[in-house]
């Protein structure tokens, strides 16, 4: 073991492990991170606004502005459906590549130094972006960026699942999807406001406040404390100590922090000796070690991971942060589209605050079969509405389409939209969460990257393209069903659970019966890593001795 460590674990196997109590500095600690979920949430938001600027088709099409009293020229003033699927899709293209080497930076350099050098990345991006009057620009702009969010999207979760006291761990990662959502929020509001100027400064403004958020969460996390499971995984258990002092409020030679880095250490330990040293490519194929039938096995955890983000993507939540105002245009009775897309996101930012006492209270599980179920709901009204009264144009059909939007996107804020990030965040084992995490948060951004790139031409009304219109709410319907069954299968309750304990709750029990298993042994209990006074270096050479005897 890394030399000259001089960590006492002052518990005993027969001292009552007791959490240490959460502080306002962990709330703190974990509501700065989160603010990473501005840059996934603003992107979303403001780029559906810029692509039904005036100006900006204008800019980017050639095309005049139309005569108000052609409503056939009206219809053809706007991108074409190639152009606004390359805008949109090339950032998720760049966020699925940056979400992949996320995982080994994260590992080589650490958590907190990966996001930080996902915020420097993404400033370039930014800045190609804003300078852009063409696509020659806007595109790698658009995909410089998204390799900075992929970098910040999957690690911020990664930081605060490792840094969160396990008690409210899922509420504070929901508060990471209230950011997202807030920037969602802020992004429609500054795109409202300069949506009839007649310069650049439409498109402009909007892209270059994301400079902003860069600098605040790059600037703050050089005050913030390294993971100190990742400082463990690396050997540096005093750092560890200090850092997880740090992070909980406590001395490092309390009972809180001892109990706490012992269970951390044992069960590193014991993953190691599971999964010995591989090649670099060798590593990344233990993330799909194991049986897919075996509960804890490595492979059905990162299955069910990427699967987890992939049918986020399927509740069609971004057709309507992504091409909302276009969607609104065409219903043809709206007079300011801007304004209903503006309320939708507002709908967003006010429901997911919901979801931090819910997850605690509910648990993980509940509120994603609760919350998709409603979501199938919605969607299959506003799909039939859309095909009957509400093909005519009809006034009080529309209204009825708009306000059963309204209700899916409550429903996925208060579930699917941050449960989905806690389970990634929680599920995967400390020798390969960071990669894991990587992964899963790749599946998001490609289904993204695909579903982006499609949609324009289900719903375009151009040669060629679909025009489907709100029958595209069936699909998307259909999909949430999907969602719900794959829950009911797979997904195990993990409420109140220290990250290690998950590991043994998944050994144990099934996904439909994890809602009554509760933790009857430690790591560290079983491995001996409690005992008075006794150096953590010494004793983890003897639990490497104890596992190669076994």
């Amino acid at each position: 073991m890394p030399g000259g460590t001089s960590v006492i674990i002052t518990g005993t196997a027969d001292t009552a492990r007791v959490e240490a109590p959460v502080t306002v500095k962990a709330y703190l600690l974990c509501a700065f991170a989160a603010l990473g979920g501005i840059f996934f949430g603003y992107d979303t938001g403001y780029m559906g606004g810029v692509l039904g600027m005036r100006y900006f088709i204008r800019q980017y099409t050639g095309l005049p502005y139309p005569d108000p009293s052609d409503p056939a020229a009206v219809l053809a003033f706007h991108l074409r459906a190639s152009e606004q699927s390359l805008i949109v899709s090339i950032l998720s293209a760049g966020t699925f590549f940056g979400a992949i080497l996320a995982g080994d930076m994260a590992d080589l350099i650490g958590r907190r130094t990966t996001i930080i050098v996902g915020c420097l990345i993404f400033i370039g991006g930014c800045i190609l972006q804003t300078a852009s009057t063409s696509l020659g620009l806007m595109v790698p702009g658009r995909l410089i960026g998204g390799l900075g969010v992929g970098f910040i999207s999957a690690i911020v979760i990664l930081y605060m699942s490792e840094i969160a006291p396990k008690k409210v761990r899922g509420a504070l990662i929901a508060g990471n999807n209230w950011c997202i959502t807030i920037g969602i929020l802020l992004a429609n509001v500054v795109c409202y406001s300069t949506q009839n100027r007649d310069d650049s400064g439409s498109y402009r403004i909007p892209i270059a406040i994301q400079f902003v958020w860069a600098v605040i969460l790059g600037t703050g996390l050089f005050f913030l404390p390294e993971s100190p499971r990742y400082l463990v995984k690396k050997g540096k258990f005093e750092h560890a100590a200090k850092a997880l002092s740090h992070v909980r409020g406590q001395n490092v030679a309390s009972q809180y922090i001892q109990d706490e880095l012992a269970e951390i250490i044992a069960n590193h330990e014991y993953e190691k000796q599971l999964t010995p040293q591989l090649s670099y490519l060798g590593s990344w194929k233990t993330c799909f070690q194991g049986s897919l039938l075996q509960g804890n096995s490595n492979s059905r955890r990162t299955l069910i991971g990427i699967l987890m983000q992939m049918f986020q993507q399927f509740t069609g939540i971004n057709f309507i942060f992504y091409f909302g105002v276009v969607f609104f245009q065409n219903l043809g009775t709206i007079d300011n589209p801007f304004l209903i897309q503006l309320i939708t996101s507002l709908v967003n930012t006010c429901s997911t605050p919901f979801s931090f006492w819910m997850v605690e209270r509910f648990g993980r599980r509940h509120i994603l079969l609760a919350g998709g179920s409603g979501m199938v709901i919605s969607q299959f009204i506003v799909g039939i509405v859309g095909v009957t009264a509400g093909k005519s144009g009809d006034a009080a059909a529309v209204r009825c389409m708009i306000a059963f939007i309204c209700i899916n996107i409550a429903m996925f804020a208060m579930s699917w939209g941050p449960a989905a990030w806690i389970i990634v965040g929680e599920i995967f084992p400390l020798q390969i969460r960071s990669r894991a995490v990587g992964f899963s948060t790749a599946s998001n951004w490609f289904w993204n990257c695909i579903i982006a790139t499609i949609t324009p031409y289900l719903v375009g009304n151009g040669r060629g393209e679909a025009n489907l219109g709100a029958k595209v709410f069936f699909l998307w319907g259909s999909l949430c069903s999907l969602c719900v069954l794959f829950t009911y299968l797979f997904i195990p309750e993990m409420k109140g659970l220290s990250l290690e304990q998950i590991d043994k709750m998944l050994e144990e029990t099934t996904p439909r019966k994890s809602a009554s298993w509760t933790p009857h042994s430690t790591f560290a209990d079983d491995m001996g890593l409690t005992d008075k006074g006794v150096p953590i270096s010494a004793t983890v050479e003897d639990v490497h001795q104890q596992l190669k005897d076994a």
